[in-house]
């Protein structure tokens, strides 16, 4: 995936969650969708800022790779 491509995926993930999150009651369903996406999400911005430093420091950005969700998911903000 290149960036243009990275970036359309997580703005179809934020309008999807945009979707459910305005749609009132929500099923067990919606609540597993909505977490799959923000891991998703997290997963690839994780991606976006990899490609960022390796760009940053004259490497290649595609030879950056997925973290898997556990790794993102255990970065502290």
């Amino acid at each position: 995936m290149d960036d243009s491509e990275i970036r359309g995926r997580i703005e179809e993930l934020v309008a999807e969650e945009h979707r459910l999150r305005d749609g009132g009651q929500h099923t067990d369903e919606d609540r597993a969708r909505l977490r799959e996406i923000e891991e998703e999400r997290d997963q690839l911005w994780d991606l976006v800022r990899q490609r960022d430093a390796k760009r940053q420091y004259g490497e290649d950005p595609d030879e950056a790779r997925p973290r898997s969700e556990q790794q993102v998911e255990g970065y502290l903000q």
